[in-house]
């Protein structure tokens, strides 16, 4: 008969990656899981949460509407804050380099400066908004094209000594064997950042729930997420308010979808992950502190 510890997650009792300072702070892997908060600078957000559609005015107002969302998610527990200009969801209109900045950087500045202790990562595959995003006090790159074997991006960060977000993605949804090839072009694309000169360290890997992926390959990606570990890095889950899990819960709409949310995020720490990319912090964090209670041990 197996005994309790035979039964826990052999994932979680893996060595965890070494610590990553991003920013001010020092995150220490399999700790416990960290949350990152989503602040999306756009008119066309597929979470029905972007602030230029939601916030009325001048850049100004957006800006202080951005600040306010950044301080409610820290008071809620978040670790990180996540800004994007641009939509990502299906079919959306791309954006400007220039219109793209002008969205995004004034609510960086903002931000670091009322929030001087919390990092903040900048959402984008642009490389010249990303570099102001830094001098504004971005101190992440979170890139949804990491897997591209263009290494702009990567000799980016290795330039300014930033981590990383490599996120996994295809133009199409088509695969001959999915589990290995997601595996294959995220180990790719961390070698390849590694040769742009980023320590492999500074490296995070993100399996793209929800970008070049069918639902089904979605569901996938959650069983898979243990063979993730296998690589070697931390792994970031964004799953939260997206299409497939309103298809699993038969056709809700983004404002339904969080509890189908919170199932991911547990499921995910069950299986080894280490941030959670999220809308909807307080609830998250409370799924994530019993989460990790039982599958780390409370560790606070």
């Amino acid at each position: 008969m197996n005994n309790v510890d035979d039964a826990r997650p052999q994932q979680i009792a893996a060595a965890p990656p070494r610590p990553i300072r991003i920013g001010p702070r020092l995150f220490e892997w399999g700790s416990r899981t960290f949350v990152m908060g989503i602040v999306n600078v756009t008119p066309d957000s597929f979470s029905g949460d972007g602030l230029l559609a939601t916030v009325a005015g001048q850049r100004g107002a957006q800006v202080e509407a951005a600040v306010i969302q950044a301080r409610g998610m820290v008071e809620e527990g978040a670790d990180i804050i996540d800004v994007g200009g641009e939509s990502t969801r299906p079919g959306h209109e791309p954006v400007a380099q220039g219109e793209e900045a002008a969205r995004v950087i004034p609510v960086i500045a903002a931000i670091h400066a009322a929030l001087p202790e919390v990092p903040i990562s900048v959402d984008t595959s642009k490389p010249a908004v990303a570099d102001a995003a830094i001098a504004a006090g971005a101190s992440l790159i979170n890139d949804v094209w990491g897997v591209s074997t263009d290494d702009t991006m990567a000799r980016l960060a290795a330039a300014r000594g930033v981590p990383m977000v490599v996120m996994h993605n295809r133009t199409e949804a088509r695969y001959l064997d999915f589990a290995a090839e997601l595996m294959d072009d995220l180990r790719a694309a961390v070698e390849r950042a590694v040769s742009a000169g980023v320590p492999r360290e500074k490296l995070i890997v993100d399996p793209g729930f929800g970008f070049g992926k069918t639902p089904e390959h979605n569901l996938a990606v959650m069983r898979e997420l243990p063979g993730l570990r296998r690589l070697g890095q931390p792994i970031l889950l964004g799953t939260s308010r997206k299409s497939t899990i309103g298809r699993v819960l038969g056709g809700l709409p983004v404002e339904d979808r969080l509890e189908g949310t919170l199932a991911t995020t547990a499921l995910g720490i069950a299986a080894g992950v280490d941030i959670i990319r999220v809308h909807d912090v307080r609830a998250n964090v409370r799924a994530a502190l019993v989460a990790d209670a039982i599958c780390r041990g409370d560790r606070r």
